[in-house]
């Protein structure tokens, strides 16, 4: 049986409506609940593009972004990010950050990224860059690159970690992320395959609740605590769901906070 990723659910959490949202979405408390440790929290996309204006209407301080292109057959409007849309975030007051996810476990096709080793980690973290350029990141940002299963460590030592050390031949370590569960975020800290944030004792690491088993992981810079799934709806800004995310330290990765450049190009 192979491990579905969350975005597999996608499809039935739609049937699900804005009326089973959890607590705090529009309509309910007008706002959200704070719950990181910097008071701040930004949200990802699972389904399709929220405007600014509603993201920051809906209490939200920024968003991820994917530097990312899109699979043959998926449907997203988030996938790549366009230059407009980034540059509307910013002009709106909130953050942004990017991540990177191209494949999803079980596509013949286009499986996991980190199924496809060194080589394929070099070329992801070309177009990552490339994309990320294009749409307005600076060179000192780093970013996030999927592990969208629970792979276990065997896998991790054997096939994933291989795949981040070619995208660390591209990008450096430095702006290197990880997006993962408990035990992969803290396999890629212990491997020294993802870089160090500003914000002293945090890495690039962006932690989701899902496969985490009740963990958490102390140097996250980034906790997905609110995901699309077959029996959560996320958070629903204007009938679309999203995932939120609770920000744990000042430098969680957003473009605009002036850093010393580093890295390869």
């Amino acid at each position: 049986m192979r491990t579905a990723s969350r975005r597999d659910v996608l499809r039935y959490a739609a049937l699900l409506g804005p009326a089973l949202a959890l607590p705090g979405a529009l309509g309910a408390t007008g706002g959200v609940a704070r719950a990181g440790a910097t008071g701040l929290q930004v949200i990802d996309f699972a389904d399709r593009l929220v405007q600014p204006e509603q993201i920051k209407a809906a209490g939200f301080d920024g968003a991820l972004v994917y530097v990312s292109e899109l699979r043959p057959g998926a449907t997203f409007d988030f996938k790549p990010v366009t230059r407009d849309y980034a540059d509307s975030l910013r002009a709106a007051g909130l953050q942004v950050a990017s991540c990177y996810q191209y494949g999803k476990p079980g596509w013949a096709h286009s499986p996991s990224d980190f199924t496809r080793g060194y080589d394929g980690g070099v070329a992801d973290a070309r177009t990552a860059l490339r994309l990320h350029a294009a749409a307005g990141g600076p060179p000192t940002a780093p970013i996030f690159f999927s592990v969208d299963e629970d792979i276990d460590a065997t896998t991790w030592k054997n096939v994933a970690v291989q795949w981040f050390r070619g995208i660390n031949s591209v990008l450096g370590a430095d702006r290197t992320g990880i997006y993962g569960g408990a035990r992969q975020c803290s396999w890629a800290i212990a491997d020294e395959v993802i870089g160090e944030s500003t914000s002293a004792g945090y890495r690039w690491a962006w932690q989701t609740r899902a496969w985490s088993h009740g963990e958490r992981v102390p140097a996250a810079v980034l906790f997905q605590r609110e995901i699309v799934t077959a029996t959560e709806p996320g958070f629903v800004i204007g009938g679309v769901h999203v995932d939120v995310d609770d920000v744990l330290a000042a430098d969680f990765g957003q473009w605009d906070l002036a850093r010393q450049q580093g890295g390869q190009s």
